[in-house]
Order: structure tokens, then sequence, then C-alpha cells
């Protein structure tokens, strides 16, 4: 068993690696901090997490903070705590040397997913819940720009955007409103081809894939990572099944210019185009 999650590290690693010599030439850029300002640090067993949400970023931060000694349970941390605590380290923080010290010396790993399944995870999540953030700052700008006759209420509270309307946003070169880590392109939130990666994981198989690592890092054997999904618990995860029925409500065009827009990530960690 162990074998053949060897072999398909190895695979991953490869097809990432010649994705970046055919696409990046600059990829002998210098690390800034900003490369690095997604990266979290465990110091106690040596790992870098690249933190890409919607890909099980909320468990693997508990998973950190139970290495680091900071909680003794996953199940005892909560999602605030997760998130908002800011008891794990970020590798930016660090000075120049501390960064490289431990890009040369630790085990940097990512988590990823098919794309437009995060996507439509991170939709779901952001704006069909009460949200006192995506609501107010994407919301409103996302129904002020490509809603005809919106009315007072939806330009008011910002609730309400539609899949389409989300997609509109994130197509526009003029966006009324920036780009969001959860709908960014991992290229982008982890640097691959600047950063080299031991493991790369998929959130498709993620119990073998986390559980191989832990025990790639030597972890406590009592630690598993947590299957429990922690936000809005009750609903059904997004799957395939619920990517395509939100997928369904776009144009042919609209639905091509989303795989183009995710093109690198479709290539670089070897999904097939939907």
């Amino acid at each position: 068993k162990w074998k053949s999650l060897y072999e398909t590290q190895r695979e991953r690693k490869r097809i990432m690696r010649e994705t970046c010599s055919k696409y990046k030439s600059n990829s002998r850029r210098t690390i800034t901090p900003y490369h690095v300002s997604r990266i979290f640090v465990e110091d106690k067993y040596r790992v870098l997490y690249c933190e890409v949400p919607k890909a099980g970023c909320s468990n693997w931060k508990r998973v950190l903070m139970v290495l680091n000694g900071l909680a003794s349970s996953t199940r005892d941390i909560q999602h605030n705590t997760v998130h908002y605590g800011n008891y794990l380290k970020r590798l930016d923080g660090f000075d120049h040397q501390g960064i490289y010290h431990r890009l040369n010396t630790y085990t940097k790993m990512l988590f990823i997913r098919e794309p437009f399944e995060k996507l439509v995870s991170a939709f779901r999540d952001k704006f069909e819940h009460p949200n006192t953030y995506y609501h107010p700052v994407f919301g409103k700008a996302i129904i002020s720009r490509y809603r005809v006759n919106a009315t007072k209420e939806a330009l008011r509270t910002g609730s309400g955007v539609t899949f389409r309307e989300f997609i509109q946003y994130l197509l526009d070169v003029h966006r009324p409103v920036g780009m969001d880590i959860h709908w960014d392109h991992v290229n982008r939130l982890c640097s691959p081809c600047l950063i080299d990666y031991d493991f790369v994981g998929k959130f498709e198989s993620m119990e073998e894939d986390a559980n191989f690592f832990l025990h790639l890092i030597g972890a406590p054997q009592n630690l598993t990572f947590p299957k429990f999904k922690d936000r809005h618990s009750t609903e059904e995860r997004t799957t395939t099944k619920i990517t395509r029925q939100y997928f369904a409500q776009l144009s042919p065009s609209q639905r091509q210019r989303s795989y183009d827009f995710y093109y690198m990530d479709y290539l670089m960690f070897n999904y097939s185009k939907p």
C-alpha cells in the first residue's frame, strides 16, 4: 500500500514540475514573503502547509495544532479557533533566514481539489449562507455590477448573489472587487513553480493521502485526519453531481471560460477537463 502511495506522489510531483518548466519561464525568481504568506509552520514536526481553502484546510490546521501540542485532539478545536485564533505561525512572519531555513529543511505540503468543485464549494459557503463579510463586500459589488434592475434591498444587503452573477464577476477582467483566496488559483496561492513541494495531496483521496503524510512525518500513531465537516455540517458536501448542477446554469461559453481561468490548476494537478 505504501509503495503505491509513494508512486502516486512521484507522479504528481513529476506532472507539476513538467507543467512548471513548460509554462513558467520565471521559475527562478526570488522567493519573497508574499510567496509564502499562505504557508503555515509547524516547528515540532517540521512541516510547512500551504493553505488551499475548500480542500480540507480547517482540518489540516487542526492537525497542525495537535502536532504542535496546542490541543490534545482535533475534536476539541472549534472552527473560529482554527481560523481566527492565530495559534499557528505563518512563514512570512519569519525573517529572510528563518524563511529559507524552513523552506530548505522542512517537509512542504499542499492539498488541492478539483477546481470547479472547489469553486462551487466556496460559492455555496460564502453566498448561500448569511455572511457578514462576503455579502456586504462582494455581494453588493457583484449585484450592482451584474444585475439589471436590482432591488434596493438586494443592493443594500448584497445577499442572494446567483452562481451566474458570481461567474460573471470571476471572469471579468475589470472586477468591481478584487480576488479572494477562496477562488484564487492554487498556482497563485502556493507558488508551486517557485517552491518545490515534497507532498501533493488531493481532497478526492483525502483520508488515504492525509494519513500517509502523517505516517511520513512520524506523527503520533493515534493522530488521524478528522473526517468531520465543520461548517454547515447538515448540508451535503459539494460533489461532482452538485457541481454539475451549478455549471448547468451557465452558457457553454461561460463554462469554457471558467475552465480557461483555472487551466493551469487543471494541468498542473492532472485533473481532466469536466
